[in-house]
This record gives C-alpha cells, sequence and structure tokens, in this order.
C-alpha cells in the first residue's frame, strides 16, 4: 500500500496485521482519488473509520487544508501514527481516537469531502453516520456542495437517500464501491 499522489506520492504506508482492518486499495484510491483532484486543494477533508489513514493521508498529500481522522481500533490507530510519523506530518490533521461519533460531536468547521469505510459487515455504522449528514445538524457540519463517500462492499447497495443526503453516483471496483451523497435540493 502506498500513497498514490502529491507531496508523499510513492510512499509505503503500514497495515495491521490481519484481516480486521481492510484498506482501501491502492487502485480505488487512485480511481476516487482522480475524481476528486478538483475539489481537494484546500478541501476540509474527514476520513472516517480510517483505518490505516490512507485515504485521509493521500489527502493531505493532495493539498487538503486539513484533514480530520477518526479511528478507535487499537491496531489500526497504531498503523495511523506510525504513518503520520514516516511521512513526518505534524500538521493539517487530527485524529479523533475515540472514534467516528466522537468526531462527529467536536467538529466545528464545514466539511468539503466526507469519506466513510466501516467494516462493510457493520451496516449499523453506514447507516447511523450517513443519517447523521442527512440530519439537520448534520448537513451544517457541511460546505455548500460537499459530498459524502460511503465505500462499501459492491455486492450491497446502500440506500438512495439518507435524510437530507440523496445519492448521486455509484463507482463499482473490484469487490469495492463508493457511493456518492450530496445534500438534496428538496
Amino acid at each position: 500500500m502506498r500513497v498514490i499522489a502529491g507531496t508523499f506520492r510513492s510512499r509505503l504506508l503500514v497495515s495491521p496485521r490481519g484481516t480486521a482492518t481492510r484498506p482501501t486499495s491502492d487502485r480505488l484510491r487512485e480511481t476516487l482519488f482522480n475524481i476528486l483532484a478538483p475539489r481537494i486543494k484546500g478541501a476540509m477533508f474527514a476520513d472516517l473509520y480510517s483505518g490505516t489513514g490512507a485515504v485521509g493521508i493521500e489527502a493531505i498529500s493532495r493539498g487538503a487544508e486539513h484533514v480530520w481522522l477518526a479511528e478507535n481500533a487499537p491496531a489500526a490507530l497504531a498503523a495511523i501514527q506510525a504513518n503520520l510519523s514516516a511521512l513526518k506530518i505534524t500538521r493539517g490533521f487530527t485524529l479523533e481516537d475515540r472514534g467516528t461519533g466522537a468526531l462527529l460531536q467536536r467538529l466545528t468547521k464545514p466539511l468539503d469531502i466526507v469519506f466513510l469505510d466501516p467494516p462493510y459487515e457493520a451496516e449499523s455504522e453506514y447507516v447511523g453516520t450517513l443519517s447523521f449528514f442527512g440530519s439537520a445538524r448534520g448537513r451544517g457540519l457541511l460546505a455548500p456542495d460537499a459530498l459524502v463517500l460511503a465505500e462499501h462492499s459492491s455486492k450491497s447497495a446502500l440506500a438512495e437517500r439518507f435524510g437530507g443526503l440523496e445519492q448521486t453516483r455509484r463507482l463499482r471496483q473490484g469487490d469495492a464501491a463508493v457511493s456518492f451523497y450530496r445534500v438534496s435540493a428538496s
């Protein structure tokens, strides 16, 4: 696993041993960030259920102004900290070690891009987080024209709507898919 582009291009990232953490593949990250490229520079970016931190680190590498990483699994937290340390990234990020719920409670700046990637089998995490961003409180944490992206198994589809969030695109790549959401006009 490596950083795809930007300041830290081609630098290797570590991942915890075992199957408890499923990092977003290099191929999917490359495709995703090619799509997001015009939005990344100067963006406020949240990487929820961060795992190794690869998505958030990719955003930092490509010029995001600030990245919030949320993770509470000890092995994954150790990997994120090792990756940030190896790349000598000391600013431009906030690491919330109590997980996504704790981060969402303390956020005050509007986010331009939210990426969430809970364990594929954790349906309640998808529903809870996407429903939060579809609620009035959650929409208040999104900048105008913000994107909320959810990586999930390509074998399962997420709902087309979560409150005020509406699915606008679905990208499939191998066993993974990413559903794109925006605040609906109606």
